[in-house]
């Protein structure tokens, strides 16, 4: 298999993309290394798994690139680039707009010029659901974003089934919950959270921590993307690790785990935020047999090993 991943240099971009490789599959991997967050490292990411014969890396911003001559040949797309962040949404929609709409919107109308069209797998978010009444949250259920974020997320989805119904694209969305790992984002709150507790920093915890999330480690997120590709075209699944859990209990168990005590400061719950999410991954578990694998524990577990890398820390 030939792939494509746009987002390859950040979080879950990477992972996919050197998942594809130990498989043996060629990969080009686009990233426009935007300073959102942490360019050094994701940069130092491409930079290790670029001696690998089988990838080519483009550095470039998908509504600037030439994207009929980098679909040539491509069986299937793995669409993961975007702007992150819910909070951020609120004061720089433009460019939400920009990242996580016109940026599908482009590379969509390119998959439907080409001639060998590839399957894409497009990478949404829980985000789309907002608060709703249903748990876990089944993917018929009505979208209802409560962030710009998750209206951008929303509208990339429609513009997926639009391509899919009127352009006969192949495509599917997949509905990413609260994922986290070795490499997580720094504005994510268990990169935050296990760094502070191992420099004995004090811990910032939005709300009174009774917020549930249902936390998805990246590898069964990896795994899910991978066996998306046999959806049928127009499919949405959810992704979910099927581990809900408080955000008190998750601090509980990266006490545990640190070996450290941890001092919290408790700041208002902020916009956007919803109380709590569940993913329902029947549709993708029949469909492709895929389950998570990974406890919360034996996830943040792996998150604090390589944070102590990252620290240099014994």
């Amino acid at each position: 298999m030939k792939a494509l991943v746009t987002g390859a240099a950040g979080f879950i971009g990477s992972h996919l993309t050197e998942r594809l490789l130990s498989e043996g599959h060629a990969v080009t991997a686009v990233d426009s290394l935007s300073p959102t967050y942490d360019t050094g490292s994701r940069r130092e990411v491409l930079e290790r798994i670029r001696s690998d014969s089988t990838l080519q890396v483009i550095e470039g911003d998908l509504l600037e690139m030439e994207l009929t001559e980098l679909l040539a040949e491509v069986d299937v797309v793995f669409h993961l680039a975007a702007r992150p962040g819910v909070r951020a949404s609120w004061e720089d929609f433009d460019e939400f707009t920009r990242s996580n709409v016109q940026a599908t919107k482009r590379l969509l109308a390119a998959i439907a010029r080409v001639q060998h069209r590839p399957k894409l797998v497009y990478a949404s978010s829980s985000s789309v659901y907002g608060d709703t009444s249903h748990y876990p949250t089944p993917e018929h259920t009505p979208l209802n974003p409560i962030s710009p974020y998750g209206v951008t997320k929303a509208a990339a989805e429609h513009l997926v089934q639009a391509y899919v119904s009127q352009s006969r694209i192949d495509g599917v969305v997949l509905r990413y919950f609260t994922v986290y790992g070795p490499r997580q984002r720094p504005d994510m709150a268990f990169h935050r959270w296990i760094r502070a507790a191992l420099t004995e920093d004090e811990i910032h915890l939005y709300g009174d921590g009774s917020a549930v999330r249902d936390f998805t480690y990246v590898d069964d997120v990896v795994e899910a993307t991978m066996q998306a590709v046999q959806l049928e075209p127009g499919a949405v699944a959810n992704v979910a690790g099927g581990s809900p859990a408080s955000l008190s209990e998750v601090l509980d168990l990266i006490e545990l785990l640190t070996g450290e005590d941890i001092r919290v400061r408790k700041d208002g719950r902020q916009r956007g935020d919803p109380q709590r999410t569940g993913g329902d991954t029947s549709f993708l578990t029949n469909k492709t047999n895929w389950v998570p694998v990974t406890s919360l524990q034996e996830g943040i577990k792996a998150e604090v090993a390589w944070m102590r890398e990252v620290l240099r820390l014994p």
